[in-house]
């Protein structure tokens, strides 16, 4: 099937769904039948020359080998895209990207929205594809109530923000009534202002979700039937294409929201597992829907809110406690593996001071290392040693890792609140039988906190590149020279050391709060803003470094380990050695660096090293009640 569809003038964009072949094709033979379908089509326009190409994935734009397998590198509702050579290499906006499908399986289990009780972990599932959504029968009573007093004012002429007046400093202007419907379009396209790559499918869909939720709350005004709507297209994945930059985080998330409803309008491009990227009207007919016709005041409450910066202050924080409990179970092994004592974690120190995420992280540690429960051989060796106390990236492992887990667990309140809250204006309250103007919409809560969340979760990767330092360097670690034999002939980790290094100095960088800055807009009627977007991406940004570095220092943990052998370690930390190593083999010499990295990072994003410890856990707490 191929779409094609203006790209403003620029040029002429063209998609091609092509079947993936099951999961043992490989990236070369779909990029072929991607190219074959791609010169099928521009020969309606020039001739059909072989040109060279790599291919990207969607989400993310990671490029790929040709020799990967599809089962390999690409998730359920993905894409790849190709990228020709000549062409910029941006996966996201090359006029001539080509995607081909993933497998696609649709949900067949709902999330019930009713705009109070949606959590970060829904958000994320939601965003992932899981599920799809209903109201509950309150949430639409709510919505219809505000919606007949809406018409109701609209049939008594009362002078409404929004409704029937003009935006920002255009307030006090008043809109005839039979124009009503197109100043709700007009300021919709108006914003459509966004620029730079588009959110990923899975962020789309949370932003979608999250709008649909606080909707239901009753307090924006619109109707059922556009509400409907809005359903129904996240339910058939049909996703608007989003740029990620252009909101203030003040009257909303302007930009985004825009472009998100423009989609919905059937306007500008669209994606689903069906069609890909393509025309947005087309997508929507292709799937039995019919694009919105904005009633009075719908537009301005589609658009008006916090929605982009919340949606992704979500996934930062799930991503966020995700990583934290992992860091606990990577620094144990670092500590087994530099041969560290336990002592510094005995609960009557962490008594007395009683923070609870450094009394959590203390007793993750002790369920992990060496005790009657599952006694280490390695530590064992050493129980008779000199050594009076260990280093601080030691040591103070709970101190450290703890107000980590503290700091995120106030953000995810915060965010959660957030997610559940009327932020657009005005607002409607039907029950007082009237609307109020105010500034749910400024995003400084959520913007705020997820400037603290970034610094706060930097810090684990700034803890592990120093115990990285302690495992490559001998003089340190008492074992081989960047973890590998014949030094000198072989590198080792020398590099993935200085990988690690250069993603703590970045993140140093965006862990500048972007909530201290602020520029007057809108004719000095916007006066002062949060910037919460650029505050909710680079908190992703920072959590995504985070998950590499400790991936090398996983690697580097384990790698350590070898040359401890044939001592072992206790039950829970060997099975997280076996887990690395079925993906990752030891480094008997040199080799490329890289592969290992992302596989490492991927058992980290997938969770898949903290769900191998926790029975271990589980059981180390039951027989301590014993």
């Amino acid at each position: 099937m191929h779409n094609l569809c203006p790209n403003k003038g620029l040029s002429w964009r063209t998609h091609c769904l092509v079947s993936c072949g099951g999961p043992s094709s490989s990236i070369q033979s779909l990029g072929s039948k991607a190219l074959g379908c791609y010169h099928q089509v521009k020969k309606l326009e020039d001739s059909g020359r072989e040109m060279e190409f790599s291919m990207r994935r969607c989400q993310g734009g990671e490029l790929l080998h040709p020799e990967d397998m599809v089962e390999d590198v690409l998730e359920d509702n993905d894409f790849l895209q190709l990228v020709f050579t000549g062409e910029t290499e941006r996966y996201d906006t090359s006029p001539l990207a080509t995607a081909v499908q993933s497998s696609y399986q649709e949900p067949n289990k709902y999330i019930s929205l009713d705009g109070t009780s949606l959590t970060t972990a829904d958000l994320v599932s939601l965003g992932q594809g899981l599920f799809k959504i209903k109201l509950t029968l309150e949430a639409e009573e709510r919505v219809q109530k505000a919606r007949e007093l809406i018409d109701v004012f609209i049939r008594e002429n009362k002078v409404v923000y929004g409704v029937n007046t003009g935006f920002g400093k255009f307030a006090c202007t008043l809109i005839p009534k039979e124009q009503l419907m197109k100043l709700q379009e007009n300021l919709v396209r108006s914003s459509c202002a966004g620029v730079g790559a588009p959110l990923s499918i899975e962020r789309t869909r949370m932003v979608l979700a999250l709008r649909i939720n606080t909707l239901a709350k009753g307090h924006s005004g619109v109707s059922m039937e556009t509400l409907d709507s809005m359903i129904k297209a996240f339910n058939a994945s049909c996703l608007s294409w989003v740029p990620e930059k252009g909101t203030l985080g003040a009257s909303g998330d302007l930009a985004p929201l825009a472009h998100l409803t423009l989609g919905l309008m059937g306007e500008g491009r669209m994606w689903s597992p069906q069609s890909g990227w393509a025309d947005a009207k087309a997508v929507l007919e292709g799937h039995g829907l019919r694009p919105l016709v904005l009633k009075p005041k719908e537009g301005l409450a589609l658009i008006n809110g916090t929605q982009l910066i919340s949606s992704l202050g979500a996934e930062a924080v799930e991503r966020a406690l995700a990583v934290s409990r992992q860091a606990d179970v990577i620094a144990a092994l670092t500590l087994e593996a530099l041969k560290g004592s336990k002592k510094a974690f005995h609960s009557a120190i962490h008594e007395v001071r009683a923070h609870p995420g450094q009394v959590e992280v203390a007793e993750r540690l002790r369920s992990l290392l060496d005790s009657d429960v599952f006694p280490s051989q390695i530590a064992e060796s050493h129980r008779s040693c000199t050594r009076v106390q260990d280093s601080y990236t030691l040591r103070c492992i709970p101190q450290i890792h703890g107000v980590v887990n503290d700091t995120i667990a106030f953000v995810q309140k915060l965010i959660s609140t957030e997610l559940n809250s009327a932020t657009d204006n005005p607002l409607v309250f039907a029950e007082a039988g009237e609307t109020m103007s105010g500034g749910n919409f400024h995003g400084e809560y959520p913007a705020k906190a997820l400037d603290y969340l970034a610094i706060g979760v930097h810090e684990l990767a700034s803890i592990s590149e120093r115990r990285i330092e302690r495992l490559v360097n001998p003089a340190l670690s008492e074992l081989p020279a960047f973890l590998t034999q014949d030094g000198g002939l072989n590198c080792g980790f020398m590099v993935a050391h200085c990988t690690a290094a250069a993603l703590v100095s970045e993140n140093k960088t965006l862990c500048h709060p972007s909530s201290v800055d602020s520029l007057s807009t809108s004719a000095a009627t916007e006066d002062h803003v949060s910037m919460g977007g650029w505050a909710a991406r680079k908190a992703l940004r920072v959590v995504d470094h985070v998950e590499q570095v400790l991936a090398i220092e996983l690697l580097a943990a384990c790698q350590a380990l070898e040359f401890l052998r044939p001592l072992k370690t206790t039950a829970p930390l060997e099975k997280v050695y076996e887990l690395l190593r079925s993906v990752v083999s030891p480094w008997d010499g040199d080799r490329v660096a890289s592969p290992d990295i992302e596989a490492a990072h991927s058992l980290i994003r997938q969770q898949k090293v903290w769900r191998t410890v926790q029975p271990y856990m589980d059981e180390y707490r039951r027989k301590l009640k014993t």
